[in-house]
């Protein structure tokens, strides 16, 4: 490709990433919260004031949803602006964390339209694989930094 500037893409990107992560730390805590509902019974008072588990649950969802979106946004941005300014891919470990955490997000997402009560396996899959993914996020976010500084004039 040639393309005038990647600046652009790589803006895209940065606020993919950034909205990205927005949306796990998000997920996490609508997903701590359904977890200590389903659990205990400390939130009956709290109910009436968030609207219950239905709405924390909804948006959870929602942002379940933004963000494997946003993910495969940077996918493509990666590889589009890594083919159009190097003519190939692989020029370095951010696409192997790329990858991982892109399987780890549809991985993800796939187990939490499995969870129910017949299919027991589907929650701790989830839970497990959202756990790692934290680790996938840091790792990408460390090696996009560094291929970062490679663009920068």
């Amino acid at each position: 490709m040639n393309l005038p500037s990647f600046i652009w893409l790589w803006k895209i990107a940065a606020w993919s990433m950034g909205l990205s992560l927005l949306a796990y730390l998000m997920l996490a805590f609508t997903g701590v919260w359904m977890f200590r509902a389903r659990t205990s019974h400390q939130f009956p008072f709290i109910t009436p004031f968030v609207g219950g588990n239905r709405e924390v649950r909804s948006l959870h969802y929602t942002m379940g949803i933004s963000m494997v979106s946003l993910v495969l946004l940077l996918l493509a941005i990666g590889i589009v602006g890594t083919f159009g300014h190097f003519g190939s891919l692989g020029h370095s470990s951010h696409l192997i964390a790329g990858l991982i955490v892109v399987a780890l997000v549809l991985l993800s997402a796939f187990s939490a339209t499995q969870i129910s009560a017949r299919q027991p396996w589907a929650r701790p899959l989830h839970i497990g694989v959202n756990i790692i993914l934290s680790i996938g996020f840091a790792w990408v976010s460390f090696t996009g930094w560094i291929v970062v500084q490679k663009y920068l004039p």
